[in-house]
């Protein structure tokens, strides 16, 4: 890891596609980057939107039915927190350096006051590439599948 404080990258997530940005910011991350995102409800998931919202809620069904507590993998429901899983999908599992890497990430719904002037990036790489393209905010798939912004 570096010694020394690196500068904190500020990335817009507005247009963007979820995956393809988590990806990224996951290799920034590896790097030993810092990275926030703010607009977090604003990035998109490719897709008809039925099936993304029916694929989405379908993760959220338990396991078992004699103790649901007990069982099953508790997956968010808030668009800031829907991202920040998908980056920690993409990093190490097994090694420490995952963990270290996800503590360098931070994930906002709309842009905080210490953002506001702050350069945003932009990642060509994970703008939609077709034009007319269907796609979902996670907002919208938050507010389907029960979570509040």
């Amino acid at each position: 890891m570096s010694t020394g404080k690196s500068e904190k990258i500020v990335i817009d997530a507005t247009g963007l596609i979820a995956g393809r940005l988590a990806s990224h910011v996951a290799k920034m991350l590896l790097r030993g980057e810092e990275v926030i995102i703010v607009n977090a409800e604003k990035a998109i998931v490719t897709g008809s939107p039925l099936s993304v919202i029916s694929r989405f809620k379908k993760r959220l069904e338990w396991r078992t039915y004699y103790n649901p507590e007990k069982r099953g993998v508790k997956r968010p429901r808030r668009p800031d927190r829907m991202l920040k899983r998908m980056v920690r999908g993409m990093l190490p599992r097994k090694k420490a350096r995952g963990r270290e890497a996800l503590r360098r990430l931070k994930v906002y719904i709309g842009v905080p006051e210490e953002f506001k002037d702050a350069r945003k990036v932009v990642l060509n790489e994970a703008k939609p590439r077709k034009v007319n393209e269907k796609y979902v905010t996670l907002e919208h798939i938050a507010k389907q599948i029960g979570g509040a912004l």
